[in-house]
C-alpha cells in the first residue's frame, strides 16, 4: 500500500478531523522512530497513519484493530504494519506481542503524540520551543488531556529503554516537521 492509497483509506473510514490529525502525528513520529531504530520509514509511517483508521466504525475492543487489521489483510497490506497496528492494543498482545521494533515504537508514540499535540495546542508559540518539562508538567494534571493514558506515556519509553525526557523530545522534533500539516504552524 502507498501512503497515498493509506491516506486515502483513513479518509473513506475518518470523518473526524482530529482524529485523522492523530494519525498524521503517530506517522510523522513513526517515520521519526524509524531512523533512529533502523526502520523502514514507509513502513513505519504506514504502521502510524493507520494505527486508529477503524476507531470511529468499531471503537470497542477488540473489533477495534481486529476489523481494521481484516480490511488491511483485504488490501494486501505487509503483515508487519498489521502486526504493529495489532500490538498496539493491549486485548491483542497474547497474539502480537510487542517483540520488535516497530511495535514497541507504535504503543510508546501514540499516546505521547496526543498528548504533546493537546500541550501544543494550549501554547502560544505551539509546538515551538515545546520542552519536556512541560509536558511532563502538563502530565501531572490529572485534567489536563484525561483520556491520554499517562501509565502507557512512561511505559511507551521504558519499552522503547529511554529516558522519558529522551522520548518527549524525539516526538516534539518529529511533530514540529509536520506542524502545519497538524494545525500547530
Amino acid at each position: 500500500m502507498t501512503r497515498d492509497e493509506a491516506w486515502d483509506l483513513l479518509c473513506e473510514y475518518t470523518a473526524s478531523d482530529s482524529l485523522r490529525k492523530h494519525g498524521l502525528a503517530v506517522e510523522a513520529a513513526m517515520r521519526y522512530y524509524a531512523g533512529l531504530l533502523d526502520g523502514d520509514p514507509e513502513q513505519w509511517g504506514l504502521a502510524g497513519l493507520l494505527h486508529d483508521f477503524d476507531y470511529e466504525r468499531w471503537p470497542e475492543p477488540p473489533e477495534h484493530t481486529r476489523e481494521g487489521a481484516r480490511i488491511l489483510r483485504a488490501r494486501g497490506v505487509d503483515e508487519e504494519v498489521i502486526g504493529a497496528i495489532m500490538a498496539h492494543a493491549d486485548w491483542n498482545l497474547s497474539e502480537f506481542p510487542r517483540d520488535r521494533a516497530i511495535r514497541k515504537a507504535l504503543f510508546a508514540v501514540d499516546e505521547l503524540s496526543g498528548f504533546i499535540v493537546a500541550c501544543a495546542l494550549v501554547r502560544p508559540n505551539r509546538l515551538e520551543g515545546l520542552e519536556p518539562r512541560s509536558v511532563r508538567k502538563k502530565m501531572k494534571t490529572a485534567s489536563f488531556a484525561a483520556s491520554v493514558s499517562r501509565f502507557d506515556i512512561k511505559a511507551g519509553a521504558e519499552l522503547l529503554e529511554l529516558e522519558l525526557d529522551d522520548h518527549i523530545r524525539h516526538c516534539v522534533t518529529a511533530l514540529q516537521g509536520q506542524a502545519a500539516a497538524l494545525g500547530l504552524a
